[in-house]
């Protein structure tokens, strides 16, 4: 169909083009532009195919994905790119640096067509090709198909982030539920909790670029990332804050001027204890679909710190994080949302909204503002 969202595929390895164009031919709402062995290719098809979004891969030759992406810059293509990384740590280091060239946001490369874990990758990159690819046609002002208009199936866990993306595409405008009554008015803030998804190493960029330097309260982040890469992407982010960010450990102290980034596969959360908070790392099961998970997070922030913490739900697709950010207002914290018109997908701060756990919808040109405006206010 001329109004589904279309992907080039940037891959040296036919064997991956397949597999990816596979996944892409069984997704209604998707189709494939081109296909293209390396960036090159993929530079000369571009004005021919005009696609809306590309998936690259970052290790081919004559023109690496890195190369590609500088190339992209230089030339002002605006099409968003989401890299196919590999796991290992070198992979981790150059996918970071592609997310500082322009990238949009990656996935975790199948090992291949009989992996165990091709279904998981797919589900995310499926994710991730209708959030940017989404946000784009919607920018440039193409039409996008509704569930309604796909002639296949919808995905059949009606739970998953998919599922719930498709049910929101076709839902009336955005209205907030009566906000749940409050066991306390809010006090002082002593902690920050950020949950987010698709969209995110976008938005934490910006967000983080921004904080004010003397901001002292302490940030905890959950990030929906796959194991391995959680450490990267907080150094990436740790040069452009000007607070410091490290990827959370078991037993960190929580303190003042430091952001805590949850790691790839382990739930965060926050306990206070005789010596003060620390952060608590986990591989209980996954809630809401994910670990780690925004909601495990918000409701151990409401549980150790009441009335004085701010809750932060950001772009991400479904509803992690939504239902928990209420616990969190219940108890007397505060609660921003990010807009619509500014997340690349309104999935998890719709429902968090929509739910009436949110106190403020911020764009994310105006997030770190006000958060560190909120965060500072005495109460």
């Amino acid at each position: 169909m001329a109004d589904e969202i279309s992907v080039l595929i940037v891959d040296d390895s036919a064997l991956m083009r397949n597999l990816i164009g596979h996944m892409i031919d069984e997704t209604p709402g998707l189709s494939i532009a081109e296909k293209a062995m390396n960036g090159l290719f993929a530079l000369q098809k571009i004005p021919r195919v005009n696609p809306d979004v590309i998936c690259l891969d970052l290790e081919m030759p004559e023109m690496n994905g890195i190369e590609f992406l500088k190339e992209r810059q230089k030339k002002g293509i605006d099409i968003p790119v989401v890299i196919l990384s590999s796991i290992a740590a070198k992979g981790a280091e150059i996918t970071m640096e592609a997310l500082s060239l322009g990238a949009s946001d990656f996935v975790q490369k199948p090992s291949g067509s009989e992996s165990e874990d091709i279904h998981i990758v797919k589900d995310t990159l499926v994710a991730k090709l209708f959030g940017y690819g989404g946000a784009y046609r919607k920018a440039k002002g193409k039409k996008l198909l509704t569930p309604s208009e796909y002639k296949t199936k919808t995905p059949g866990d009606k739970s998953s982030d998919i599922a719930v993306h498709f049910k929101l595409a076709v839902a009336t405008p955005a209205v907030a539920a009566q906000a749940p009554a409050r066991m306390r008015p809010p006090a002082n803030t002593e902690i920050i909790a950020i949950g987010i998804s698709t969209g995110g190493p976008d938005a934490l960029r910006v967000v983080f670029s921004k904080l004010d330097a003397d901001l002292k309260i302490p940030i905890v982040v959950v990030q929906h990332m796959p194991a391995g890469f959680t450490n990267e992407f907080a150094k990436s982010l740790d040069r452009i804050c000007p607070l410091d960010v490290k990827e959370a450990e078991d037993g960190d102290k929580i303190q003042s001027g430091r952001i805590l980034i949850a790691q790839g596969n382990k739930h965060l959360e926050v306990e206070k204890g005789a010596n003060g908070a620390v952060a608590r790392l986990s591989t209980a099961p996954l809630v809401s679909g994910h670990r780690p998970s925004a909601d495990v997070l918000f409701a151990s922030i409401a549980m150790s710190y009441s009335n004085r913490a701010l809750g932060v739900i950001m772009t991400g697709m479904g509803r992690d994080g939504a239902q928990q950010l209420g616990t969190i207002y219940k108890e007397g914290g505060m609660t921003l949302g990010q807009d619509e018109q500014s997340a690349i997908v309104y999935g998890m701060p719709r429902v968090a909204y929509e739910l009436g756990h949110v106190m403020e919808q911020v764009s994310l040109d105006n997030m770190a503002r006000r958060i560190c405006d909120v965060a500072k206010t005495s109460r």
